[in-house]
């Protein structure tokens, strides 16, 4: 994988303040079409505030969004969606005792009919949704099923084949394999892998390397809200990105401190 793909998200020097609470500063981030960008970093990094800014959720202090390399200012994350940049938080906006095909579909109801005769297409909306399914490895043996008694991963799943399915362009995922085992955190890994094929820019937001590792083309690990590496798969080892996520001389610091009082 190389860098030739066409950039069509970035973030360029992007800043954001909470008070006194600088929570990042000059962040450049460029996602690119065809690849999955791994967005590193131990708790209080920053990724959460970058990935608000990105979905729309709130606006950077400084720095700008250019979609195609046209700046961009989102109003809300709906306005990030229109212009194609979906985001899949980790409580995925589903609602459980509905169907799995009506939360596929929610927003973006099939209807049969016009005017006041309008009404929902339920057919339509249960066979897209068991095709979609079905292509991830998801067989539904009730299409009635609550979208609750699907496992983690599946309904990770099928956050993710919805906003494919819809037209993303950029697929923002915040923590889609925290608090997963490991066979459900590989389902959701395997569709993420489906979506850059199918030529979606992925952002997968993580602090497990080892998630990011396997599939991951790029890594940008934050650190205290600033940038501290941004490398190829082919520029850096596992083991070096542990040590960039773990704090590098500052763990080695720690362990030399620990062992003297030892």
């Amino acid at each position: 994988m190389t860098d030739d793909q066409a950039v069509v998200f970035e973030a360029r020097g992007v800043s954001k303040a909470y008070g006194t609470v600088r929570a990042l500063t000059s962040v450049d981030l460029a996602v690119r079409a065809g690849q999955i960008t791994c967005l590193l970093g131990d708790n209080g990094a920053g990724k959460s505030s970058l990935i608000k800014v990105l979905s729309g959720v709130t606006a950077p202090d400084g720095g700008t969004l250019a979609v195609d390399g046209e700046p961009v200012r989102f109003a809300d994350p709906r306005d990030a969606l229109d212009r194609g940049i979906a985001t899949v938080f980790q409580d995925l906006a589903m609602v459980p005792a509905l169907p799995v095909y009506r939360n596929f579909f929610m927003g973006h109801e099939p209807v049969r009919g016009r005017g006041p005769l309008a009404r929902f297409d339920k057919r339509k909306a249960r066979a897209i949704t068991e095709e979609q399914l079905a292509s991830i490895g998801i067989r539904l043996t009730d299409p009635e099923r609550p979208i609750s008694t699907l496992s983690g991963g599946e309904r990770q799943s099928v956050a993710v084949a919805r906003a494919v399915y819809f037209g993303a362009r950029v697929l923002l995922l915040d923590e889609p394999t925290s608090a997963l085992g490991v066979r459900q955190a590989e389902t959701v890994l395997r569709y993420a892998v489906r979506a850059k094929r199918q030529g979606v820019g992925v952002v997968l937001i993580t602090h497990n390397a080892h998630h990011a590792w396997a599939v991951g083309d790029r890594f940008v690990v934050l650190k205290r809200g600033a940038v501290a590496i941004d490398a190829a798969a082919s520029d850096i080892t596992l083991d070096e990105l542990v040590r960039h996520m773990a704090g590098g001389e500052e763990v080695t610091q720690m362990r030399r401190d620990l062992r003297e009082i030892l």
